[in-house]
């Protein structure tokens, strides 16, 4: 078993299981200082399952590439819309009504306080003649790996900010 955030060994038989930026991983003694130790869940006792409970777990697909988004909101989303808004001489009260939604759902979005879902976004873009999604490339994350065992780990993609 190794640490999910550096890749080191880490004791089968006592993991060390620590929750960093809220979520719970297994980690080397050294990295476990990063979070709050966690104890050891309970062992469940065996449960036994009638055919619909197994049935209900068999249908859980497994998670796939084709999950992933592959259009993402642009970083200055809220100035865009601002400056796309005040072109057309619009007021907030007035772009509110052409895409029915409410002044304060515009303002939230223009002062960046909000994020639009998708659906929202479609309907600006489309009452604005702007674009607010681009095009997201995916990442081919095994040009990170870099332990010895080949695995990928956090540590491999991100850095990590020692305190």
């Amino acid at each position: 078993m190794e640490c999910e955030i550096c890749g080191k060994p880490v004791p089968e038989n006592n993991p060390i299981r620590a929750k960093i930026e809220g979520s719970v991983m297994v980690v080397c003694k050294e990295c476990s200082k990063l979070g709050k130790i966690q104890k050891t869940p309970p062992k469940p006792k065996f449960v036994k399952q009638n055919k619909t409970q197994r049935q209900k777990t068999t249908r859980n697909r497994a998670y796939s590439r084709n999950d992933e988004p592959t259009e993402e909101l642009i970083e200055d989303f809220s100035l865009e819309v601002r400056k796309a808004r005040e072109a057309k001489n619009w007021s907030r009260e007035d772009l509110g009504k052409k895409i029915n939604e409410r002044v304060s759902v515009i303002n939230r979005i223009e002062t960046g306080k909000m994020t639009p879902d998708n659906k929202l976004t479609k309907k600006l873009e489309k009452a604005l003649d702007i674009k607010l999604l681009e095009k997201v490339d995916n990442i081919d994350l095994n040009q990170f790996v870099s332990n010895s065992s080949g695995e990928r780990t956090l540590g491999n993609i991100m850095k990590i900010k020692r305190k």
